[in-house]
């Protein structure tokens, strides 16, 4: 490791999406980039992302996308526009990797292996020049005259702080989820040891605990279910897709892209409720008169058999205790305010939320250094010179479908290109 002042013209702090695009794209542009990672190998976080697929990006438009996306969408727009969902499908095809559209436009490595996109990101950051150097942590930033001018680093095992200079740095750290790939907030400290504010944290795209749990149905993944959130008795959102129930409640798609609104909520001390439509394809009337029907054809039958036709077998149990039916006596006796009951639980299976996922399991980090401090044309730092900030550790975060790994590829892409810049002069048309 070089350690002379002024011998980088770029350093990147954080081996992730961001900081792999950052570091190359500056390199890429003619700049004598270090890339840092304190963890043992880059893009830990991205190798276990999506169950270890790794969905990359939404081939969605950029205007649909921006709708995705909290708390500011448009802030987004300069660093869409320098790097975009196809160009990332260009840079991995170029690197060997092929990729596939499924629903919802979501795009995956046609592989279906996360480690695929990392080890190309890495390959390619390294053709362009780029030094990584792992288990090396970065303790603070040097900043004279209010600008940066290098960093503080310990690499093991060396309990010796060591300064690298730097013409320009680039915190592309990630956010508090997961720590145990490496992201345990180190961004926030240096931003707000350099005068920046940081936005509350809160861990999002998690599953929820409820009351009741229904741990008799643990491991039940419902399709195509109606799942809508309450908060002080209002209705505030829904979302139509899968639920899971868990040992502590619910999880799966729709309940992620619930959950940034469920923990903001909780966190405000509001009543948070969510029911679940088990039927949404049927109105009332028409559930009322399947109901009939079954009743006229297995009326004779036990309630569990009855059951069968209207439920997946773990919820069977679920449901007669609910309504204090004997699951092996006739299904007869589900008459009158039984009846109506059953029709208002497959219509409205209601929980109230008492709690969430923490970081360990969280997918994102919502709050973040405030986009106040940052120059969306370029995300320089309105605080300190040749200062730049890319990926979750900014106050940006979105739902699920690959829209924030889009977020930390564009920032950290457009963030490497103004660095270069920034480090060693004006940009060359041919190497955009």
């Amino acid at each position: 490791m070089k350690s002379d002042e002024g011998a980088w013209d770029v350093v990147v702090v954080g081996a992730g999406p961001a900081g792999l695009l950052a570091a190359g794209r500056a390199a890429m542009l003619g700049a004598r980039v270090m890339l840092l990672e304190k963890m043992e190998k880059p893009a830990r976080k991205l190798r276990i992302t999506g169950k270890g697929r790794a969905n990359i990006t939404n081939l969605k438009a950029l205007e649909e996308q921006l709708k995705e996306i909290h708390p500011e969408p448009r802030f987004l727009r300069q660093a869409f526009q320098a790097f975009f969902n196809r160009d990332l499908i260009a840079l991995l095809e170029a690197q060997g990797v092929t990729t596939k559209t499924e629903r919802g436009d979501r795009v995956f490595p046609a592989s279906d292996l996360a480690w695929d996109v990392a080890d190309a990101l890495v390959a390619w950051a390294r053709s362009q020049g780029v030094e990584i150097v792992h288990h090396t942590r970065v303790e603070s930033l040097v900043i004279e005259e209010g600008a940066l001018s290098g960093l503080m680093v310990l690499r093991r095992p060396s309990a010796i702080p060591q300064r690298i200079g730097a013409r320009c740095a680039i915190i592309a750290t990630g956010g508090q989820s997961y720590p145990a790939t490496g992201s345990t907030g180190d961004g926030y400290r240096f931003a707000e040891a350099t005068g920046h504010r940081i936005e509350p944290l809160r861990p999002s795209l998690v599953r929820i605990e409820t009351h009741p749990a229904q741990v008799s149905a643990q491991g039940l993944i419902l399709k195509n279910v109606q799942l809508t959130l309450w908060i002080d008795g209002k209705k505030q959102a829904s979302e139509f897709g899968e639920a899971e129930f868990t040992a502590k409640g619910l999880a799966g798609a729709s309940v992620l892209r619930l959950s940034r609104k469920i923990v903001d909520a909780r966190a405000a001390g509001r009543k948070v409720e969510v029911t679940l439509d088990l039927k949404p394809a049927l109105d009332p009337m028409k559930l009322e008169a399947r109901l009939l029907r079954e009743l006229g054809a297995h009326g004779g039958d036990s309630c569990r058999n009855l059951l069968k036709s209207l439920l997946p077998a773990p919820l069977i149990g679920v449901f007669c205790e609910l309504l204090g039916l004997n699951p092996i006596g006739p299904a007869a006796q589900m008459q009158g305010l039984k009846q109506k009951k059953l029709l208002s639980l497959l219509k409205e299976m209601r929980f109230e939320v008492t709690g969430h996922g923490g970081w360990e399991e969280a997918i994102v980090t919502a709050g973040g250094v405030s986009l106040k401090d940052i120059d969306p044309r370029t995300m320089a730092s309105r605080k300190v010179e040749n200062l730049y900030f890319a990926g979750e550790v900014l106050d940006l975060d979105a739902n699920t479908g690959g829209y924030n790994l889009q977020i930390a590829f564009s920032t950290g892409w457009l963030a490497g290109e103004a660095a270069a810049g920034m480090a060693v002069g004006p940009l060359s048309d041919d190497l955009s």
